[in-house]
């Protein structure tokens, strides 16, 4: 991973926890381990979603989150 990967993917999850008003260590166990969103989609969507705005970003990575079983009412709030 890139510095820069390494980046894009702290500020997806940064920003997906204010969108969410989610904790975000639970957050990145969800996207790193109980999905592999974040080693599987983000990282490797790096060059193409990170040219997109915000809100793109967002609704993609949450669009996936969903189909791979996310509910955000079970995550914890901050």
């Amino acid at each position: 991973m890139t510095s820069e990967e390494l980046e894009f993917a702290i500020f997806c999850i940064e920003n997906m926890a204010i969108r969410h008003n989610l904790n975000k260590k639970e957050l990145y166990d969800f996207l790193k381990n109980k999905s592999d969103i974040l080693d599987n989609y983000i990282i490797p969507g790096y060059e193409f979603l990170h040219t997109q705005d915000k809100d793109y970003i967002l609704d993609d990575i949450e669009e996936v989150m969903r189909a791979k079983g996310a509910n955000f009412d079970t995550f914890s709030r901050i």
